[in-house]
């Protein structure tokens, strides 16, 4: 690839990843330290990342794209457990 790297979108993907993070429970909230899960607000910045990577495929450096490729590798099982552990619950 022979984009040039641009630091504010890893710096946009480490943001959107912690966001995903914190509706998944993962992350206290920094107001209230508490952890919580909000599966549609997770949901959203997942596709949003998804979506990224497509309209982005073949612009990215190396390093964006593992970056991107690793949040989201990430976040899928996570969002996935979030959402069988709120089934088991009802």
């Amino acid at each position: 690839m022979s984009a040039t790297p641009d630091p504010r979108f890893n710096e946009f993907v480490i943001l959107q990843a912690q966001n995903a993070g914190l509706f998944l429970g993962q992350i206290p909230n920094p107001h209230t330290g508490a952890r919580s899960v909000t599966l549609a607000a997770a949901k959203s910045v997942i596709d949003s990342l998804e979506m990224l990577a497509s309209k982005t495929r073949g612009n990215l450096t190396d390093s964006e794209s593992k970056l991107l490729d690793t949040a989201l590798r990430n976040l899928r099982p996570l969002y996935r457990a979030a959402v069988d552990h709120n089934t088991a619950r009802d």
